[in-house]
């Protein structure tokens, strides 16, 4: 797999909050054919996250999320740490060991305890 592919509002926007969340040391960005500037964030470990800007909000749940587990912090610090780049939690059930959560643009996400 080469990337995962997030269709977005405003890609710069979000592609620094993922940034940030996910810990991606290089950001590339592209124009497209129809001058579409793409921004993708990379690392040599794990495929790309490609933010592709699109002219309409999101609607409808996702039909794929990220499941995100912290290396370093225990899975709250992580949600509290995420909170404060601009997520926001969704769902938190004690029966479950996962957290959701949304990014900026109301994707939905993961947070799973610490690995």
């Amino acid at each position: 797999m080469l990337a995962v592919t997030v269709d977005c509002r405003e890609a710069e926007a979000l592609a620094a909050f993922w940034k940030e969340a996910l810990g991606y040391p290089e950001t590339e960005r592209w124009t497209d054919s129809h001058g579409v500037t793409y921004v993708e964030l990379k690392s040599p470990d794990v495929p790309s996250l490609l933010f592709q800007p699109v002219p309409e909000k999101k609607s409808v749940k996702n039909r794929l999320h990220l499941d995100v587990a912290p290396i370093e912090l225990e899975q709250r610090e992580e949600v509290a740490r995420l909170v404060s780049l601009g997520a926001k939690i969704v769902e938190d059930t004690e029966s479950d060991p996962w957290v959701v959560m949304t990014d900026p643009e109301d994707n939905e996400f993961c947070v799973l305890p610490r690995r």
